[in-house]
Parts: C-alpha cells; structure tokens; sequence
C-alpha cells in the first residue's frame, strides 16, 4: 500500500486555515488523498463531487446547504466545475468564523491550477492554503529498486500499480485520449484533440528543449500566439512544467526562452510509445526523460517560499537546476544518467557565475561520494532529503 507524504501536509494546513485547496491533474489521486484526510477527521465530513449532477444539484443554494452543516468539513472536487461556489464560499467561511469554527471549513480539489488559484485568490484571500498533489515520487515507493519501474511507468498510481508494462502504457493512452477529448474542451475555445496531441508529442521529442513557439507554430501550421495559449493550458492542467531561466544580473547573456518539460516521464514515454525500459534506453529521449523525471522528483521536496530556475549563457555556461532560498543560498544540481557522470566545464562556470553554495550531481546510483570543486554526487532520493531539510 503506497501513502503519500502530502496528507500529513494537508492534515496541517486544514489546521491552520478555513479552506486548502488541494491541485493536482487527474487521476494522481486527489480523491483518495481526501479520502483517507477525511477518515481522521471528526464529526465525518461531507463529500461532493461536483462533477456529478446530482450533487451539482445540492448546491442550487450552496449557502443553505452549508449552513445545514455548520460543523462539518465539507470537500468539494473539481471545484473548477462550479466557479461561481467561490463567491459563495467566502461569506460562508467569515460566517462559520463568526460562530467559532475557524480552520478545517473546506478542502477544495481542483485539476486545472491557474482558473483555481486566480478565482480562488480574487475571493479567499488569507483565508486559503495551497497544496500540489504531484504523481508519486521516489520517497513513496516501496524500495529504490522500483526506481526505474517508476520512471518509466510515471508517477500516475493506476499507471505504476498496473499488472504489466503493457497494461501500464494501455492506461497512459487511454489518459492521453480521455485528456484530449473529454476534459481540454471544458477550457477555453475548442481546440482540435489531433493539433493538441501532435503539439504533446513534439514537446515529448523535444523533453526539457527551450520553448520555441515559433518553430513549433511553423511546424504545427498555427500562428506562435495560438502554440503560446495551447503550452499555456497544458501548464495549467498540471501536465506540463514550465522552468524559468535564472535571471541575476551577472553581467552574462542570460538565455529568456524557458525550457519545457512533460511533467510525468510515464505519459512522455507513451507519447513516443515506448513500453519498456529497455525501448526507453535504447531512444534518444532516455537523457530528457531522466532529467525531467528527476527534475519533478526534486520539486515535490521544495519546500514553499524556495524557487526553482534553470541557469544557461550563450557562452554555454549551464546548470539543469538553480534552488535559490534567499540571497545567502543557492543549489546548483546538474542531473545526469550515468553510472559514473562527470560534469562539464560550463557547470562550474555556472556555478561561479551565480555564487552557488552548494552544488550537487543527481545519478541513478546509490552511493554518496564528493568529487571535485566542492560537487557532492548523490542518488535521487537523497537529493530529495537534502531539499526536503531546507523548510
């Protein structure tokens, strides 16, 4: 049985504040995650799925519906169903505030992050804590030898949990599609499942590539503001990372252009219909996957207030990742797949160019041993330790 680290996280907040909001694309396990937050919670919280019209149906007047449950957690998923709740949801909150209910009022659950956070700040402002829900990670597997399993089936539960390697690319096709045609169109404008899916597999070809809205609008026969507002709602729907170039003045030619990454190495590994490890180490994708596996690894163990960039010069001074904590402290990590990784020229330069204070190689190891320049080489899960102790 797989327990996720985040409900001792949500556990805390719903503590703290009236309402969490708890973000995450579907199928990660948001509903589970509530369940089992639910189970330790007294008197027994009410759930509704506002997907589902019959609950939908129960809140043509959310306020008196509430106040029949004046005392009581209530969970709304896929809040972004109903935004007009968020309207609501403020004077209910101040209202049970009033009556000595202070914390654990509403545990929101959302699959689209931006529409959730921008209604939910513009109405709950201070009234609101945010978790993520990413896919599983490193820390929550049974044993680092399922490593790779991990990787190359994603971090999706249903996708890791399958039977079979085959059966696991089944359900990641079948995510895909679903993604596609039943759940992009909700969002804006329509937009053709075939375009979006060809746009989905070309960043899968180019994983962890800077963005090039242009070429990829050339390619695509769209204009670049058309590729630009498709990135935009996959980095939305949680399937895509957006990482920033670092941007200190060092007195460098710092590159602008963010690089872009597929958020889960599983659902990257079946946009090119790769089904096994072995066809992933025998692609040209297999050093991307594994950064941007590691890469999604590192940030579920940030802790909030620490910023995650990338740092890159047209000199060819590099770094994959940049944790800058404050003016006093910045990590340098550079992530390679090998069992024996060396590091480049352009990482130290990298290094010296930000003032790193610590720099670190992540590999697909087991051992941590100090190399040269002050660079301490660790396994992943270690790295995420590290990460882990600077909240």
């Amino acid at each position: 049985m797989i327990i996720r680290k985040v409900q001792a996280d949500v556990g805390q907040l719903l503590a703290e504040f009236p309402a969490v909001g708890l973000l995450g694309p579907r199928q990660v396990g948001k509903t589970t995650l509530a369940d089992a937050v639910a189970a330790s919670v007294q008197p027994t919280p009410v759930y509704l799925n506002l997907e589902s019209p019959t609950d939908r149906a129960k809140l043509d007047d959310p306020e008196a519906y509430f106040a029949i449950h004046p005392d009581r957690l209530i969970i709304l998923d896929e809040i972004q169903r109903v935004p007009e709740l968020f309207a609501v949801l403020r004077g209910v909150i101040d209202n049970r505030r009033r009556q000595g209910f202070k914390t654990g009022q509403f545990l929101i659950l959302g699959s689209a992050s931006l529409d959730l956070l921008q209604q939910s700040s513009e109405s709950l402002a201070g009234r609101i804590a945010y978790q993520e829900l990413t896919g599983l990670t490193s820390l929550e597997i049974n044993s680092p030898t399922e490593q790779d399993k991990l990787w190359l089936r994603g971090g999706f539960p249903d996708s890791f949990l399958a039977n079979s390697d085959g059966a696991s690319l089944r359900w990641r096709l079948n995510f895909i599609s679903t993604y596609l045609e039943r759940d992009v169109p909700q969002f804006g404008p329509r937009i053709p499942a075939t375009t979006l899916r060809t746009l989905w597999t070309m960043l899968a070809h180019n994983q962890g590539g800077q963005l090039n809205v242009a070429q990829l609008g050339a390619n695509l026969d769209l204009s670049a503001p058309t590729v630009k507002r498709y990135i935009d709602l996959l980095s939305d729907l949680l399937l895509l990372r957006v990482l920033r170039p670092w941007s200190g003045n060092v007195g460098k030619r710092l590159v602008k252009a963010p690089k872009v990454y597929i958020r889960d190495s599983g659902l990257t590994h079946a946009l090119l219909n790769l089904t096994s490890l072995d066809d992933v180490l025998g692609h040209p994708v297999v050093g991307a996957s594994w950064e941007g596996f590691v890469l999604e690894n590192l940030l579920a163990s940030l802790p909030m207030g620490v910023t995650p960039w990338f740092y890159r010069t047209s000199a060819g001074a590099e770094i994959d990742l940049v944790i800058e904590q404050n003016a006093q402290s910045r990590i340098a990590i550079e992530i390679k797949r090998s069992s024996a990784p060396t590091l480049s020229k352009g990482f130290y330069i990298g290094c010296e160019d930000i003032g790193a204070t610590k720099r670190f190689l992540v590999y697909p190891g087991h051992e941590c041993y100090p190399i040269a320049n002050g660079v301490t080489v660790m396994p992943l899960a270690a790295m995420m330790r590290e990460l882990e102790r600077l909240g």
